[in-house]
């Protein structure tokens, strides 16, 4: 009797947390994998945005930073890899 007690108050609880990792946590870290993936094949050439709303094009990648060129002028700003927010598209030419 003290079994089928546990059972009712562990079953409801582990099926609580178990749904709440695949709807939080699996989403989550699929974004975050695919993030990853486009930070690493990011290129020379290519048109990015960062977080902070900056629209350039990618003239240089050291390590974990990036030269980005950007407005008329070609004024260089220099970014971390982990600012660039997506992808605008790889510049033609």
């Amino acid at each position: 009797m003290a079994v089928a007690a546990l059972v009712q108050l562990v079953l409801p609880m582990a099926l609580i947390l178990g749904l709440m990792y695949v709807m939080l946590i699996l989403p989550q870290k699929k974004k975050e994998k695919k993030t990853q993936q486009m930070l690493n094949s990011l290129q020379v050439g290519w048109a990015v945005t960062t977080i902070g709303g900056i629209v350039g094009k990618i003239i240089n990648i050291k390590d974990d930073e990036i030269y980005i060129e950007s407005g008329v002028d070609k004024n260089k700003i220099l970014v971390k890899r982990w600012a660039i927010k997506d992808v605008v598209k790889p510049v033609e030419g």
